[in-house]
């Protein structure tokens, strides 16, 4: 899925309908790597926001930014219908990038 001159935005959770975190990179691995060490965001670190639950590809960074800044203005509720829609499991999809 990673591809150069692409940006991500993520969905990480806790667990099944868990704490939801929203984000946004051009390096996922990466970001993923430092959430998950305690280099990334102290929240995802701190409830321990480890699993990849949906991941959207962008072209530009406006264009990610933009559906980041959309998804965090959501409703939880509405979060949730979007991570079922396609991983109604909340299954980690890390090794889909």
């Amino acid at each position: 899925m990673s591809t150069a001159g692409s940006y991500y935005v993520y969905i990480l959770a806790s667990r099944h309908h868990g704490t939801i975190y929203v984000g946004v990179t051009n390096d996922i691995r990466l970001r993923l790597e430092l959430h998950r060490s305690g280099r990334g965001s102290k929240f995802v670190y701190k409830y321990r926001v480890f699993r990849l639950v949906h991941i959207e590809e962008f072209a530009t960074p406006q264009e990610a930014i933009a559906r980041e800044k959309q998804l965090k203005f959501w409703k939880r509720d509405w979060k949730i219908k979007l991570i079922e829609a396609d991983n109604p499991d909340w299954n980690d999809r890390s090794d889909l990038i």
